[in-house]
């Protein structure tokens, strides 16, 4: 296992046990306690871990807003099995608005394999990026940079976004809660996607199962305007029944 790699799976341990410590982690990757140290150090240098003697704790306020290249290694096992979801859902010839998110990222790099003639109006500067040279059409909402996200956003960005009519809104959030809602960990981006989604035909909400129940700071747009929710396994039945009284309908691995 590569050191990425690694560091990926401690990130997952992190977010839903919240701790970790080092002698257990040695043990499972069967690498040296001196090694996950140097793990750990390497987590609080990027701001997503407090190190305490004989291990760490998740850094809760830090790690809700973490660095794009940070987010975009967590769960991408997860991330990748919702994109691969995606496609069914996306017609040839669509227009989708595609936030910042890493998951959407991911859905974004499965579409380009499998549909033809997309047009993508996005904020995120790593998709503005990277799909350059794709088949798409990708179009800059414009904005101010948050550098920590690589988003543009602020009011030329909302702007920009209520200037287009589009197939689907591709979203993702930091957390599903039924008594708090969807939310997000920055007023900013959260704002530019509720404006994503009041454009938009269809909202697919993607989520990975660590967030259902999870809170974060602000809410973004009510569960009632979520058309689709794709995620990497099959939800609670509690959270299949709230789903189906919000008329949302849930996608799922088989």
């Amino acid at each position: 296992m590569l050191a990425f790699e690694r560091r990926e799976k401690i990130l997952s341990t992190l977010y839903s046990d919240k701790k970790v410590f080092v002698a257990p982690l040695a043990s499972t990757f069967n690498v040296t306690e001196e090694t996950i140290r140097r793990d750990l150090e390497k987590l609080e240098r990027e701001g997503v871990v407090t190190r305490n003697y004989g291990g760490a704790t998740l850094n809760e306020r830090t790690s809700e807003d973490l660095p794009y290249q940070t987010r975009n290694t967590i769960n991408l096992e997860e991330k990748r099995v919702i994109a691969q979801l995606v496609p069914p859902l996306i017609k040839d010839g669509s227009s989708i608005m595609a936030d910042t998110s890493s998951t959407v990222y991911e859905a974004l790099q499965v579409l380009q394999q499998s549909k033809d003639h997309l047009t993508i109006i996005t904020n995120s500067v790593s998709i503005l990026q990277d799909f350059a040279f794709s088949s798409f059409d990708v179009f800059s909402t414009g904005g101010s940079l948050r550098k920590n996200s690589r988003s543009l956003v602020g009011p030329s960005a909302i702007r920009s976004v209520q200037q287009y009519n589009v197939d689907a809104a591709v979203v993702s959030c930091k957390g599903i809660s039924m008594t708090q809602g969807i939310m997000d960990t920055n007023e900013p981006e959260a704002d530019l996607k509720q404006y994503m989604q009041n454009q938009a035909r269809q909202v697919i909400l993607l989520v990975d199962h660590t967030k259902f129940g999870a809170v974060s700071l602000v809410k973004t747009f009510p569960f009632e305007q979520v058309d689709c929710l794709v995620t990497n396994k099959k939800p609670a039945e509690e959270w299949l029944d709230f789903f189906g009284q919000h008329g949302i309908d849930i996608i799922f691995p088989s």
